[in-house]
């Protein structure tokens, strides 16, 4: 039985097996859980009253049965469970399945959808009580906090949010005992990841080109939706069916630390990317091209929807899974995978196919556009359509007949069957049957005109109807009867197919990522419970397929010693590509796949932050480098002894002086903390003032690097090989010059830069110096008191106009007599 609802104050509450009325409770929920569900997307929040905090999880990608829904609920345990009163059907299924469970029964709370609006979620957190902020903050610079503590980008956790916030106002959580005007506090926000799930958020994924959504080419296809571009998931994603690729992306969106998880991929990674198994690997691949939509089928099949196509998809599907379980059987069952797919895939799948292509006739069903069955299914079915196969020549002779009684003018008839009308005489219409009248023959009842044919019933035409009925709706009663049974008994298999298809989709997933191995040459990681990540010739996943010659380069970060890099170095010198490459690497471990590298070893990842990537929002009105203070503050705020946190350029969107300060206090708080607490930070900059003019405090965790360069005369040679050092020149002017800036702008830049360098003084170009206009005044001087004044009209003018100022020359012509013009305007 459901639990009742009962309304209160405009909110519906259920909780599952026990009876409440309005009243509060006396002892407050600690943790209550707000949920949307959205088009297989998950966004969620709580608020936990012991520490008042809230909790946010970007939205993700979850299952129809929402298994990763489950996972937080396990780890938060909520008391209270806040959705919307509109919900998606597998939303209502998992609340239903909730109720059921007697160990655990959260309360559930419903309000409006209206509720849960982007724009009233946004105005419920600018309006919440956020004590760490002055009463007099206005609300953009409120956004601009905010914008720092919590994902604007999740816009179905924003949603949800907001109906987080209106139940602890209605509930008053923690300030029962307050007046009206105090609200719920909220001290901080965090961000909330499962805890075998790895911190990655939205800016990482795009920053690490690990997702590249771009327009499909096609003009027919530029509307319908996108293709992936250039990316980690592009290259990787070698899927032969739908559901691997999906099962995939899912990989890619929530990498783990456990693991048994990432030792179970990398068995059978490791497996399939040996050169003597490609065989195995190219029948199992073959095989999985078969396998379709398990569970839409299925439900088609429960509202007896099911379409030709279906049945032959069915089956071919589950011939595959048997081919597949055939193979994997003589594999090594100490791999995890193969024992269960040998242990899963039972002989329900080979009873299906069986009974399927005993039953089913496909040959017939295409042609007819319906379902038909073999012969030898059903012995009343078979005489049915053997009855069917002999009326043809019996109502040929009973037409025969029936012509000797007509009328003589009339030259040929037959006997036609129309399902659910019967037997009917059609003879062509004559050209004297012009009225209605006329139609009428003696013996016959006229049934209807049909393309210059007039079709009757005769006595021996309702003789047929009494002896051989009905037979094609008959038949094809029967058939969708046995259609209806062969559905039933496939439905109550279906748990095994939907076994079958998690477990293909994992072998697809892997295989992929074996066969994507093989190809680009990558090994298999080292996975450990330490804190050190050590990477032997690193290569970019991306890049070396882009560029024919790449150089790679290793990183080392060990648990004591290196774990904050600063990489200087001249610009296009390599030292971003650094970045990624190292980013990438760790990420493919921690998503089981093999990686570019000779060797490597990777611990504990419980987070990958960047700042490296500088965009603006214009739907928070936040500036480019607001934006950058934000990633700048997850990753100060978020990160921890297990994190990796990328650093480019940060500070170069402000002013020099106050770009150092923030970037210097940044490592030197990190560096401050124990060496336990301390990320693995990998940090490029141009700021080469940082080391030289000693910000830093000295310490055994700070690491100095930076990346080859030579000169051959003048021209700058970028060699890409990383050491350990500073780079003591920007060589901004060698590569201005290889970008094409004129040489004399370049050489004035070198000549500016050496002078504000040594601290001397910048003499402009535009204008001559002080002793260049001292000795043209003395000239200027000496020229006039050699002038001979009495011929006024000729020295005096060409003085003026060649040495003292060139424009009064031009004044002195205007005032010559003929130009009256010139002269009304001197």
């Amino acid at each position: 039985m459901a639990a009742p609802m009962e309304t209160l104050r405009g909110e519906q509450r259920t909780v599952f097996g026990v009876y409440e009325d309005g009243e509060e409770e006396d002892s407050l929920p600690t943790v209550l859980l707000s949920v949307v569900v959205q088009r297989g997307h998950l966004g969620l929040c709580f608020y936990d009253s012991t520490d008042s905090s809230v909790n946010y999880m970007r939205d993700t990608p979850d299952s129809g049965e929402l298994h990763l829904l489950t996972k937080v609920i396990q780890e938060v345990s909520p008391h209270v469970i806040v959705t919307s009163a509109k919900q998606e059907r597998c939303m209502v299924h998992f609340l239903q399945q909730l109720g059921s469970n007697s160990d655990y029964k959260p309360e559930v709370v419903t309000y409006p959808y209206v509720d849960f609006g982007l724009e009233v979620g946004k105005q419920r957190l600018l309006s919440a009580h956020l004590p760490a902020l002055p009463d007099s903050i206005s609300e953009r610079d409120k956004m601009s906090y905010l914008s720092s503590c919590i994902s604007f980008d999740s816009l179905l956790m924003l949603r949800a949010l907001g109906a987080l916030l209106k139940c602890l106002d209605r509930r008053r959580v923690g300030v029962e005992l307050e007046d009206s005007s105090v609200g719920v506090p909220i001290l901080q926000f965090r961000a909330y990841t499962l805890k075998s799930v790895v911190y990655i958020d939205q800016d990482t994924y795009s920053v690490l080109q690990i997702f590249k959504s771009e327009l499909h080419p096609s003009v027919y296809k530029l509307h319908s939706g996108e293709k992936e571009g250039l990316s980690l998931y592009g290259i990787l994603n070698r899927c032969r069916c739908k559901f691997g690729s999906k099962l995939l992306r899912q990989w890619f969106l929530r990498p783990t630390q456990d693991l048994a998880v990432l030792f179970r991929r990398q068995d059978v990674i490791r497996f399939f990317s040996s050169p003597r198994n490609s065989d195995i690997l190219g029948t199992l691949q073959s095989s999985l091209r078969n396998i379709k939509n398990i569970p839409t089928l299925l439900r088609r099949m429960s509202l007896s929807h099911t379409k030709v196509t279906d049945w032959k998809n069915l089956y071919k599907m589950v011939q595959s899974a048997v081919c597949v379980r055939d193979t994997v059987r003589h594999l090594p069952q100490s791999i995890q995978l193969f024992h269960d797919i040998n242990d899963v895939f039972s002989d329900d799948l080979h009873y299906i196919a069986s009974l399927i292509n005993r039953v089913v006739d496909f040959e017939s069903s295409l042609s007819e556009n319906r379902f038909t069955i073999k012969p030898n299914v059903d012995p009343a079915i078979d005489e049915k359509k053997r009855r069917m196969m002999g009326l043809s020549d019996f109502l040929t002779d009973v037409a025969r007949r029936e012509l000797e009684h007509l009328d003589p003018r009339i030259p040929s008839c037959c006997v036609i069957y129309i399902p659910l009308i019967g037997f009917l005489l059609s003879v062509p219409r004559l050209p004297s049957m012009e009225e209605k009248e006329d139609f009428e023959i003696d013996g016959l009842d006229f049934m209807f005109l049909s393309e210059d044919r007039l079709h009757y019933r005769s006595q021996r035409t309702k003789e047929l109807d009494d002896l051989l009925g009905d037979l094609h709706c008959d038949i094809r009663d029967m058939e969708t009867a046995v259609m209806t049974q062969l559905q039933n008994t496939i439905l109550k298999r279906s748990a095994s197919l939907y076994k079958v298809l998690d477990l293909i989709a994992e072998l697809d997933c892997l295989m992929a990522m074996s066969t994507a191995s093989q190809e680009y040459g990558y090994t298999s990681p080292k996975l450990s419970n330490n804190r050190k990540i050590i990477v032997t010739q690193g290569r970019h996943p991306l890049l070396e397929l882009c560029s024919p010659v790449f150089v790679p380069n290793s990183f080392q970060s060990q648990e004591l010693q290196g774990r904050v890099k600063i990489i200087t170095g001249p610009n296009s010198s390599g030292k971003s590509i650094y970045l990624k490459q190292v980013g990438l690497i760790v990420f493919m471990a921690l998503i089981g796949s093999d990686v570019p590298a000779k060797e490597a070893e990777i611990g504990v990842v419980d987070g990958i932050f960047t700042r490296m990537q500088s965009r603006e929002s214009v739907s928070l009105g936040l500036s480019t480098f607001m934006i950058d203070l934000n990633q700048m503050a997850q990753a100060l705020n978020s990160s921890t002894g297990n994190s990796l946190v990328l650093i480019d350029e940060f500070g170069k969107g402000t002013n020099t002086v106050d770009g150092l300060s923030l970037l210097a206090a940044s490592v030197s708080h990190w560096l401050r903390k124990p060496p336990t607490d301390v990320p693995h930070i990998l940090l490029a900059t141009n700021f080469h003032s940082l080391l030289q003019l000693g910000l830093l405090p000295s310490s055994a965790l700070l690491s100095l690097l930076t990346l080859e360069t030579a000169l051959d005369g003048d021209e700058l040679v970028f060699l890409y090989q990383l050491k350990e050092g500073i780079c003591q020149s920007s060589y901004a002017a060698n590569i201005a010059s290889l970008a094409g800036l004129p040489t004399s702008l370049v050489q004035r830049g070198v000549e500016v830069s050496e002078l504000y360098r040594t601290g001397r003084p910048i003499k402009r170009i535009d204008r001559a110096s002080s002793d260049e206009q001292a000795n043209r005044c003395s000239s200027v001087v000496e020229k006039f008191l050699s002038l001979d004044l009495e011929d006024q009209n000729l020295d005096l003018q060409l003085f003026m106009k060649d040495e003292l100022l060139p424009s009064a020359g031009e004044v002195l012509n205007r005032r010559q007599p003929g130009n009256e013009e010139s002269h009304s305007e001197a």
